[in-house]
């Protein structure tokens, strides 16, 4: 009897060790009426009645169950992006490719591999809908962190349209409409909400600080920097790096960065970071094309604000993945053996 009661415990601490946590997330996937950009009032797409939709966090090795039901008039599915689905396909939630629809009314449940760490996204890959605010950020955290920090804070960068994505096509698709439509200007969200009107980033004299820096938009880039402050960057794209300090981010759609960011040794000043929304196929425009957002970092509520000239984009380091080093230094396949060269052009069809 003894034996057995310490089987089961042994069993018992065995499966939570490899396993980890249980969480299951539940999502009613639905429309909700609201202003996020702080202008136009309009429909999005949300969950349990809340948009935007909060973050999920997971550890590696944790048990990431995330269900869906369907109350949209439309099929749904849903993506984690930068999650390997190697043998689960299946789950991958890539809508007509690897998966149909969850049609309204109906129920799925998603089980997440939790096997990297990083900062991944989950977003509705179906009709676009990760556009109309079907989206949000998957942060998995390291079993074996490489690094020590104080705090980790997650930033969303978004583009929000005053229209739906059927709105916009359907404009796009009228009979009669030039082609290509004039372009759509996207107001910048920072964590859910007009990038001007952000609560502040609070850090506090002497920290270490990771900052988890999420492009969730749809098509256009976005430049982040904290002036004064170097940002060392540590992952990318659920990928641990090398460290490598940058003067700022930029941000292609459904890029990711984490990054250390050393604080002040005193609460003398507080500070801005900019996060600069901008897009180089559509025209520049002042106001439009590129737009300026800011925010506060608080080291002390009413300090004054430290200002940084703001200098040429040319005369900062930007991030850029083909300067980083993978942590696991997994060496390069070679020697290459094959070449495969494609060409591509473009065309306008005929009338």
């Amino acid at each position: 009897m003894l034996m057995q009661i310490i089987l089961c415990y042994s069993v018992a601490i065995i499966s939570t060790l490899c396993y980890g946590k249980q969480i299951s997330v539940f999502w009613d996937v639905g429309y909700v009426d609201g202003s996020r950009d702080g202008y136009y009032t309009r429909r999005s797409i949300g969950v349990n009645g809340t948009s935007p939709i909060p973050p999920i966090y997971a550890t590696q090795g944790d048990n990431l169950q995330l269900t869906i039901r369907n109350s949209l008039d439309v099929p749904t599915s849903i993506h984690a992006h930068g999650i390997y689905q190697n043998g689960t396909s299946y789950l991958d939630g890539t809508g007509m490719v690897s998966q149909c629809g969850i049609l309204p009314g109906k129920t799925f449940t998603y089980q997440i591999n939790t096997q990297q760490a990083g900062t991944f996204l989950v977003y509705g890959s179906n009709d676009h809908q990760e556009a109309d605010g079907l989206r949000t950020a998957l942060v998995i955290r390291s079993l074996k962190p490489r690094f020590t920090y104080d705090e980790d804070m997650l930033i969303t960068l978004e583009d929000w349209y005053p229209k739906t994505f059927h709105q916009k096509m359907d404009n796009i698709n009228k009979p009669g409409v030039v082609f290509p439509p004039p372009p759509s200007y996207a107001t910048g969200l920072v964590n859910g909400f007009n990038g001007n009107h952000t609560k502040p980033l609070r850090f506090s004299p002497g920290k270490q600080y990771r900052l988890d820096v999420a492009s969730m938009a749809v098509t256009v880039w976005f430049k982040f920097t904290i002036p004064g402050h170097k940002l060392t960057i540590i992952e990318a794209d659920g990928v641990e790096t090398e460290p490598y300090s940058v003067d700022g981010l930029d941000l292609g759609p459904k890029q990711r960065y984490s990054v250390i960011v050393n604080a002040k040794p005193t609460a003398e000043f507080n500070y801005i970071y900019n996060a600069t929304l901008y897009a180089n196929f559509i025209p520049k425009w002042p106001g439009m094309n590129p737009r300026y957002y800011t925010g506060i970092v608080e080291y002390k509520k009413g300090a004054s604000i430290k200002n940084y000239p703001l200098p040429d984009d040319t005369q900062l380091e930007w991030s850029e993945e083909t300067k980083l080093l993978a942590s696991d230094h997994q060496p390069l396949l070679e020697p290459v053996n094959r070449q495969i060269e494609l060409s591509a052009e473009l065309f306008k069809a005929a009338d």
